[in-house]
């Protein structure tokens, strides 16, 4: 297959736009731009050469329709094609290519589908413009409520209505990117792993069983800002000392629940807020911004309630007030279990080795999962490297991924059951 192969390494340049996937500054893509557009384009124009319909939808989606039954359902697969600032070229885009280059190989070896193929490409995955992600798949799965996410800026100050316009989309119409229970029957996401535990156990292909969603806390110091030089030790209401023990707590706490049970847990103090931060006066309020992610609701929960508790202790000690607000407690998201079952037996029957993970990560599929059942699909990525310009995953396992796209559409939309050579 190594004219596939080779197809595979040319289109992955033609999205990301570039003669050469070594870029010292990665790739700025953002979602809703004309670099975004123009990976687009290449999407459409890849699309056409197999043989595809290709259509935008009203959130910015990409389609590419292997149509032969105009009453059924479509079975899809895909990903996005932006990207975070100065990232890797293989976060979605691997995804994208691979989703085309099965149908590719399909197409190739004369199969017939009896129900209708479709390659999405999402627009607006990551949050690094909007602060807002997978915004194209939750439009297809009515996730969104546009009049709270009109008014959201970037950080050159233009508003998500404001992309849309220039983007020649209609903030309007928003709602007609919605997709009918029946319209989609089934999806798969292909995706590089962010992570090292394929690499070290060297296997080929990861089936993901879970995906996992942030539990995010604010939690605020209030004490009272004075003069350095003047205050004495023993009369300060300093905000930043009475918080600064709780990070270290976070981190602690984390790794012992973790010692009791199996399902990683990871909490990150990711932000921090001192005001009024200047050198001569003694912080009078600091706001920490945490980040929870675990597939165990369960042990996330348990996290939450220890972290109140150490709160409101360190509060009973000193002269301050604190506070926690909960931003976001998503549940995790379960995939289909017979999706994995199904691409277990594939990745067998192709010979290629496999095992179960989960995802720490966010993902469009993430979205489409809580309507119609879905699988997500890991390949490895060298040394756990992602939003990286260094972010790389190797032309072998490209393929490898392919091979598993191609023979799940080829099980699902059809009746030959013949294995991929």
């Amino acid at each position: 297959m190594q004219h596939l192969t080779t197809w595979i390494e040319e289109k992955l340049l033609q999205v990301n736009l570039v003669n050469t996937m070594d870029q010292a500054e990665g790739f700025s893509r953002l979602g809703y731009t004309k670099e975004e557009q123009a990976s687009q384009e290449q999407f459409r124009y890849i699309a056409k050469d197999l043989g595809l319909q290709t259509y935008q939808d009203a959130a910015g989606n990409q389609w590419a329709l292997w149509k032969v039954d105009e009453a059924a359902g479509w079975i899809a697969t895909g990903s996005h094609l932006d990207t975070v600032y100065n990232g890797g070229g293989y976060d979605g885009a691997a995804g994208v290519v691979a989703s085309l280059a099965a149908v590719k190989l399909l197409k190739e070896q004369s199969f017939q589908p009896t129900k209708n193929i479709a390659v999405i490409a999402f627009a607006c995955e990551e949050s690094a413009r909007f602060n807002v992600s997978t915004i194209g798949s939750k439009a297809i799965c009515g996730l969104l409520d546009k009049d709270k996410l009109a008014s959201l800026e970037d950080s050159s100050g233009i508003t998500l209505k404001k992309a849309f316009t220039n983007c020649d989309l209609d903030w309007e119409l928003l709602h007609e990117a919605r997709l009918e229970d029946h319209q989609l029957e089934q999806f798969v996401e292909l995706h590089i792993e962010q992570a090292k535990k394929l690499e070290k156990s060297k296997r080929d292909i990861g089936i993901v069983q879970a995906i996992a969603q942030p539990t995010r806390l604010r939690i605020t110091s209030v004490g009272k800002t004075n003069h350095t030089g003047t205050t004495p030790m023993d009369e300060r209401q300093d905000a930043l000392v009475a918080i600064a023990p709780i990070i270290s707590f976070i981190e602690e706490t984390t790794v012992d629940i973790n010692q009791q049970q199996n399902v990683p847990l990871v909490a990150t103090v990711s932000t921090i807020q001192n005001s009024p931060n200047a050198i001569s006066m003694i912080p009078g309020e600091v706001v920490l911004v945490v980040d929870i992610r675990s597939t165990n609701a369960q042990a996330k929960h348990e996290l939450v309630s220890r972290i109140n508790n150490f709160a409101l202790a360190v509060q009973r000690d000193r002269p301050v007030v604190i506070t926690i607000q909960t931003l976001v407690d998503d549940e995790p998201i379960q995939l289909d279990a017979s999706i994995q079952a199904k691409l277990t037996h594939i990745c067998e029957k192709i010979g290629l080795s496999s095992m179960p993970l989960d995802s720490g990560a966010g993902h469009d599929v993430m979205n489409l999962a809580k309507r119609w059942p879905c699988g997500l699909v890991f390949i490895p990525c060298r040394d756990g490297v992602s939003h990286n310009p260094s972010e790389h995953a190797d032309s072998e396992d490209l393929l490898k991924g392919t091979r598993v796209l191609a023979e799940y559409l080829r099980e699902t939309a059809g009746n030959d059951y013949s294995s991929l050579e």
